[in-house]
This record gives structure tokens, C-alpha cells and sequence, in this order.
């Protein structure tokens, strides 16, 4: 787990010592896209459930969390935030994801979470906390790369 939590901390600090204010933050190449600034909208909303599945994950097994990520992109108005404000939100759900992480119980670890919408997917603490990582890697490329 700490490989996984060093990597979550330096992507995060990475990111936001970047570059950032030469990024055009509210540019979408159309309609259906997520502007830059609805996809750190995107990994607040990811940050959140992610941050539930971790807290449950310690007293409780076998439950399910999912979301519906378009719509609660669209209900989030991501688009009409300050994105320091955006930014700041993102930074701080991920210093707690990090803070509950660091402390977590060794004998939960491979508690089991579902997270899939049709059929019963179940994975560890452990994966989940891996996986989030590789998807906030993978967004915050887009953010870069676009």
C-alpha cells in the first residue's frame, strides 16, 4: 500500500506544481468532451466515491458504490467553477483518500467492495486503491495531452 500512496501523493503534487496556468481550462473540442476543467470535476467525483469504498471498505464487505459518472459530472457544474476552487477540492479529497489510506487496518486490506452496474464484480481494498491511481494517471494525462 505504500508504493500506492506515494504514487497518489506524487501525482497529485506533480500535477499542481505544473504548469497549470497555461492550461485552457474551459475549452471543450465539443459538446459530448469534457472540457478540462469537467474532467478534475470528474476525479473530484471519483476522489469521493473512492473515499466512501475506502471507509466502508473497514467495517464493511461485500457492499456496492458505483456512480453514474456523466451525470454527476453535469450535476457537479463543474464548467461554472473557479478552477482553484476545483483544484483546491481535488487536492484535499486526495490528501484525506492518502490520510485514511496510511492508516488503515493490515487485516482489511483485502476487504472486497463492488463497483461494477450490471453484474457482481467484488474487489480488494488494495486493487481499488491501485486502480484509482491508475485512473486519476490516466485523466491527468488527458488534461496535459489535449
Amino acid at each position: 500500500m505504500t508504493q500506492t500512496i506515494n504514487q497518489l501523493n506524487e501525482a497529485v503534487e506533480t500535477f499542481l506544481a505544473s504548469d497549470i496556468e497555461s492550461i485552457d481550462w474551459g475549452y471543450k473540442q465539443s459538446p459530448e468532451k469534457w472540457s478540462k476543467k469537467e474532467i478534475i470535476g470528474h476525479l473530484i467525483d471519483s476522489a469521493q466515491i473512492n473515499l466512501q469504498r475506502f471507509v466502508r471498505c473497514t467495517y464493511e464487505e461485500n457492499f456496492k458504490l458505483t456512480y453514474e459518472q456523466v451525470e454527476w459530472v453535469q450535476a457537479g457544474h463543474y464548467q461554472d467553477a473557479e478552477i482553484a476552487e476545483l483544484l483546491a477540492l481535488w487536492r484535499l479529497l486526495n490528501r484525506q483518500i492518502i490520510r485514511v489510506l496510511e492508516h488503515y487496518p493490515a487485516a482489511r486490506l483485502q476487504a472486497k467492495c463492488d463497483y461494477s452496474k450490471k453484474e457482481v464484480s467484488l474487489h480488494s481494498v488494495e486493487f481499488l486503491a491501485q486502480d484509482y491511481v491508475v485512473h486519476l494517471k490516466h485523466h491527468l494525462k488527458q488534461v496535459y495531452d489535449n
